[in-house]
């Protein structure tokens, strides 16, 4: 069975204050018993409406530090006093006892926001419960006390799990083999992008230079061209939010690389005349790329390798439910077609007698890109695929479909919804409107958002939508979750309209109010 969210309830506070009693996950100190986002369970039968979070403040340790604290005492030194410090540079490092450091540094963790804690609609980001069994596995000491380079002998177990889980991933998308080596969704495009590379060099095809890229790509894609000496064309989106065909097929040429695409792409929509964009390339003598960042919207559904692609990277982290808050960690297998299978990264894990070995006879690998991996968030993906078998990842996609299309018709009465067609597992609304009637910015929206105890979505991505929002729920939140944010983002929607000036100044219940941040970018203070 698809894991799903407890049947937690709506906010139902008679009225809205502005001093309301529930923390938030990132600015509290303790958790309120079953809330979803920040939001009250109570009396779910009562309509749901909008509460604010509260504010909590941390010191710093040096603002926590007392001379002459009891602390730890050091051993004696066993080693000479190093000689050449210049003088006056002994650290100053905070006097402070172990019993303030761990309340200090476990309030810190209670502001981290998660999944665990809060509604996290980040679309293009797949922020999905991670089941705890997962946990579990990764935990075993034959997954987390061996070593990359132990002998074949010593880790089959391990071995075994690499071999299996690239059939499975090769299985369920429909490709020939696969490599686990990739450590994330980017090195994943990179190895993609390398495989394609060597399998036009192989065949002495040395001109093509040219890699096409939808302008709703991630950019990562026209990045990791450049990083492979390829220069990009941007392929512009029609009306419908699909690649334009017309546009397309005039780069075509035999200059062309191959074409980077996302399906569904970063609008949250299935390319409707998908198979004839891969066949076009095709005919050109390129190759199809795929940026599976999106996969969780078709798992058992539809396999990308019929729909035309050759190469596809899989965010294990997204779609098959790791922890990868702040960058990571992350796991970017690639698949492949047989045409590029003997190009995948070396060493391949084979079976010879029974028995599990590292293969390092690949004369025409791109070469080792990692040892094998992230391999506890590969085994964590693995123990997500075995629980769900394949009527259940089929399950949880048609879950996710169905929640962000649910969630879309909530709110397109209010935001501005640029392609009106319905949606995969995310979708895209803007504040356009609210901007130009209320001088309201999508910046202002997400902003807000944090007092009412919720993550922000995706905001300014796909970047060819004008004060674009990127909403996606996932499959584990329940109805009472979806009508809960909806409810925010209506109020939010009505405040923009009152009083325009409370979301210039939000957050307003945050220890961090408004940051400036252009200069933050430009002008980070990274000491104290």
């Amino acid at each position: 069975m698809t894991p799903r969210a407890a049947e937690t309830g709506a906010p139902v506070p008679a009225e809205m204050a502005a001093d309301s009693a529930v923390a938030v996950a990132g600015e509290r100190q303790g958790a309120a018993p079953g809330r979803v986002g920040g939001l009250s369970n109570a009396e779910p039968e009562r309509s749901p409406q909008p509460q604010l979070a509260t504010e909590q403040a941390e010191p710093l340790l040096s603002e926590l530090s007392s001379p002459g604290a009891p602390t730890h005492e050091l051993p004696a030194l066993d080693v000479p006093d190093p000689d050449d410090l210049p003088q006056g540079t002994t650290p100053r490092i905070p006097e402070i006892g172990e019993l303030d450091v761990v309340r200090h540094f476990t309030h810190l963790s209670q502001r981290n926001y998660s999944i665990d804690s809060g509604f996290y609609p980040l679309g293009s980001c797949t922020m999905k419960y991670n089941p705890k069994i997962n946990e579990d596995v990764a935990r075993l000491p034959g997954i987390a006390h061996i070593h990359p380079l132990a002998p074949d002998e010593t880790v089959q177990g391990a071995l075994g799990l690499i071999y299996h889980l690239e059939r499975l991933l090769a299985s369920i998308t429909g490709f020939a083999a696969a490599s686990l080596q990739p450590m994330a969704g980017a090195q994943g495009e990179f190895a993609g992008m390398l495989l394609i590379r060597a399998y036009h060099q192989a065949r002495g095809d040395t001109k093509r230079r040219k890699v096409l890229v939808p302008d709703s790509a991630h950019g990562t894609n026209p990045a990791t061209a450049a990083m492979c000496g390829f220069h990009t064309v941007a392929i512009p989106t029609d009306r419908d939010g699909d690649v334009d065909l017309d546009k397309l097929e005039a780069e075509l040429d035999d200059t062309v690389v191959g074409l980077m695409l996302t399906n569904p792409n970063t609008l949250g929509l299935f390319e409707k005349r998908l198979l004839e964009v891969t066949s076009a390339v095709h005919r050109a003598g390129g190759l199809v790329y795929g940026d599976g960042a999106n996969l969780n919207a078709i798992l058992g559904v539809v396999k990308p390798a019929d729909m035309g692609f050759d190469v596809l990277h899989i965010n294990v982290h997204k779609t098959f439910s790791t922890p990868h808050g702040t960058g990571g960690p992350g796991a970017g297998p690639v698949v492949v077609t047989p045409a590029l299978e003997p190009f995948l990264p070396a060493p391949v894990v084979v079976q010879r007698d029974g028995a599990y070995a590292l293969d390092h006879a690949r004369p025409q690998s791109i070469g080792r890109l990692s040892y094998h991996g992230h391999f506890g968030i590969l085994a964590r993906g693995y123990t997500y695929i075995r629980m769900h078998g394949p009527d259940g990842l089929r399950q949880l996609s048609e879950t996710a479909v169905l929640n962000a299309n649910y969630l879309r018709a909530l709110l397109r009465d209010v935001y501005d919804v640029p392609f009106d067609r319905g949606c995969m597992h995310e979708f895209v609304v803007s504040a356009k409107s609210l901007k130009a009637a209320h001088d309201v910015r999508t910046l202002d929206i997400a902003k807000r958002l944090i007092d009412y105890g919720i993550h922000p979505p995706t905001i300014y991505f796909p970047l060819i939508v004008d004060e674009g929002m990127l909403i996606e729920p996932t499959e584990g939140e329940s109805k009472r979750t979806l009508d809960s944010f909806a409810a925010v983002m209506r109020q939010i929607a009505r405040e923009a309209a009152e009083d325009p000036e409370l979301l210039h100044q939000a957050p307003h219940h945050s220890p961090v109010r408004r940051l400036d941040e252009v200069t933050a970018a430009r002008k980070p203070v990274i000491r104290w």
